[in-house]
């Protein structure tokens, strides 16, 4: 199994400048404006100063994600902007021209060309991935109903400025309006957040287990999951005890996930709020690893790239992303069986792609989607199968989980809309009680302190996930 090369790694860092939602606008609307004058042959000597008197929008729009419900919002500035300056015949062909650009961006070199390159989709695939655009409400570039606005906004500012470059009141007027209006529509209907725990872990002791296996299904659905035939994950199911309501973490992106996961950490602590790792130095909080290393035990993730800049090269165990998605789980299993046959870590947890990237090319509500969850349940079988065959089950806990879920449209993740806020969650082993659902609010925090106790560890310095007691047949002191 081919690990990530070292330009994949680079190559990742680079795609999300284009793919995060955050870097995306700056970068799309400067490329837009800076091509259109150059295809125009048109020299606008303000272009300077509308850069200038722009940039407290380009920062707020930074600044303010203007997330999911609240998108709906977007072109209410749009239009008190055209309002007040009136609309110039050149604004129309420039906002065809961005719009047309976004379109061929995300939906023939992101949606065609980037996963057919990548993960073999259809070079067809764009008959059905603009309307998987026009419905995504991801913290992503995919998202039109967030991009489009904010573009149409800042170019239509850029332009005003650009011809008429003279210093009026509206350029200090209409930004302290609109980050009045942002603020205001954060503070009071941004309330989905979710409210994570702020107190420390509290420690209690937990039976041991030789072994623990995370088995991570990313972007796993809930309720399509409910809807495919997974014999092996449902005998886990109802033989475990099943966390009914466990929540994911805001943003809803991989790498976020995975870092509240492994540490039990919230984003706020452990510094990690994208998918694109702006420091060097990954987490900034302590780690389920770290506290294994401590008492002389081994953990290790197998995952895509993304995960080393959270985690670090020795805790992660790369995969390439670079593959047939019809291969790719199966590719990650292979390397899975390796790891265990040369490494025999205390803690495995295994990423398995397919699914997350079914749903980003073709969407979460069709057949494609099912069949994945089912492809994962087949390879998870086997992998189980061959830890039997080795006796590494004998005192094991298996935890199966999704990090997220996946929305509507791309199968888009970020902003929590429906289908990506509760994740599938379960615990099975000898000392898991068998049959039981747990229907208390927990979070995927949970995991890391959990993790530690089972393998006779300490709970990470700066965990706040509540210990998952319920689970366990032995008392408890």
């Amino acid at each position: 199994m081919k690990s990530a090369s070292r330009f994949e790694k680079v190559a990742a860092r680079m795609w999300n400048l284009l793919n995060e939602g955050k870097p995306f606008t700056p970068i799309f609307t400067v490329g837009v404006f800076l091509s259109y004058c150059l295809l125009l042959q048109q020299t606008l000597s303000g272009a300077g100063f509308g850069f200038l008197v722009t940039l407290p929008l380009f920062v707020l729009y930074w600044k303010f994600d203007f997330p999911l419900f609240l998108r709906n919002y977007l072109w209410m500035p749009v239009i008190v902007w055209l309002f007040l300056e009136g609309t110039d015949s050149r604004l129309l062909p420039l906002f065809a021209y961005g719009a047309g650009l976004y379109f061929f961006f995300t939906v023939f070199f992101w949606g065609t060309i980037y996963y057919h390159l990548r993960i073999g989709t259809d070079w067809l695939n764009f008959t059905r991935f603009w309307k998987l655009v026009l419905k995504n409400s991801d913290s992503t570039s995919g998202n039109a109903q967030e991009q489009l606005p904010k573009v149409a906004l800042l170019l239509a500012y850029w332009q005003t400025a650009s011809i008429n470059p003279t210093f009026d009141w509206s350029y200090v007027l209409f930004p302290a309006g609109l980050l009045l209006f942002a603020w205001i529509l954060h503070h009071y209907l941004f309330d989905w957040k979710p409210k994570l725990p702020t107190e420390p872990t509290k420690d209690v002791s937990l039976p041991t287990s030789d072994k623990v296996y995370v088995l991570i299904v990313d972007g796993m659905r809930k309720d399509r999951y409910m809807a495919a035939n997974t014999p092996f994950l449902e005998r886990l199911r109802q033989e475990g005890t099943e966390y009914t309501n466990m929540e994911t973490v805001y943003p809803a992106r991989t790498v976020v996930c995975f870092s509240s996961m492994f540490t039990g950490a919230r984003p706020e602590d452990h510094g990690i709020h994208s998918n694109m790792v702006w420091n060097t130095t990954g987490v900034k909080t302590d780690t389920v690893f770290d506290r294994l290393r401590a008492v002389n035990k081994s953990g290790k993730i197998l995952g895509i790239a993304h995960l080393v800049d959270a985690f670090g090269s020795t805790d992660v165990s790369t995969v390439t992303a670079v593959m047939h998605n019809d291969v790719a789980d199966r590719n990650i299993i292979e390397r899975a069986k390796q790891i265990v046959h040369e490494e025999d870590p205390d803690l495995l947890a295994i990423q398995l792609i397919g699914t997350d990237q079914t749903g980003h090319s073709r969407g979460t509500l069709y057949s494609e989607y099912i069949q994945k969850i089912e492809e994962a349940d087949a390879l998870l079988a086997e992998f189980c199968e061959e830890l039997d065959r080795l006796g590494k089950l004998d005192d094991a806990t298996l935890i199966v989980m999704a990090d997220h879920g996946q929305a509507d449209g791309i199968g888009g993740h970020g902003h929590l809309d429906e289908g990506e806020r509760f994740v599938p969650f379960w615990m099975y082993g000898k000392h898991i009680h068998a049959g039981r659902k747990v229907d208390t609010h927990r979070h995927i925090l949970s995991l890391g302190p959990t993790i530690t106790k089972l393998l006779g560890a300490d709970i990470p310095h700066d965990s706040r996930g509540v210990l998952l007691t319920e689970s366990f047949k032995e008392e408890r002191s």
